[in-house]
């Protein structure tokens, strides 16, 4: 018998996934991002801290939008990936109707703080921007804890974001159109250490 290779596993399908994902337990978050079963881990205080700072700065400078938190996201056309980005800015009431998962139409930026674990720099650094981009997302912002830098990536194109601007905690972001935000960093300081 001969060991099966990366390529003769059978894919999961969307439809198996989402089944998997209604009966997982509320302490586990999955996505199926580039095909595979992913476990997006449990947050901690800090980090939820640095997404109801971003929450309050969407609020204060772009009342007619929410960043919508652990919102469930279809993403990558061609795999119909499914993730649950740590915010999702889009118009306020954008989800209604959608179910666990929303289109990402409306969607003007996707948002990730880095985990401390062994997978976030392939899911956070390579897989989600990829994703993102395929399902046309304008701008994705990362938090990244581990570097003490913020990374906004936009202009997506062809399944890839064309552009791309790394800053140190500290340093004033400005997010481009559609979302035309700037902000100070300095605050995310307190909460990396």
């Amino acid at each position: 018998m001969t060991p099966r290779t990366e390529q003769h596993r059978p894919q999961m399908s969307v439809e198996e996934f989402e089944e998997l994902e209604r009966h997982a337990p509320e302490t586990v978050r999955l996505e199926f991002i580039g095909g595979r079963v992913q476990v997006k881990p449990v947050t901690d205080g800090n980090h939820d801290h640095i997404i109801a700072w971003l929450q309050r700065l969407c609020m204060q400078h772009r009342p007619e939008l929410w960043l919508y938190a652990d919102r469930g996201m279809k993403v990558e056309g061609y795999r119909k990936g499914r993730a649950r980005p740590d915010g999702v800015l889009a118009p306020f009431g954008f989800p209604k109707g959608h179910g666990d998962w929303s289109g990402t139409e409306g969607v003007l930026m996707a948002v990730e703080v880095t985990s401390y674990d062994s997978d976030t720099h392939q899911r956070d650094r390579v897989e989600k921007p990829d994703a993102y981009a395929a399902a046309g997302i304008p701008v994705y912002l990362l938090i990244d804890r581990d570097d003490r830098s913020v990374v906004v990536f936009n202009q997506p194109e062809d399944g890839r974001y064309r552009h791309e601007e790394k800053l140190p905690f500290g340093a004033t972001v400005k997010l481009p159109d559609p979302v035309s935000l700037t902000f100070d960093t300095e605050p995310l300081k307190e909460f990396t250490d």
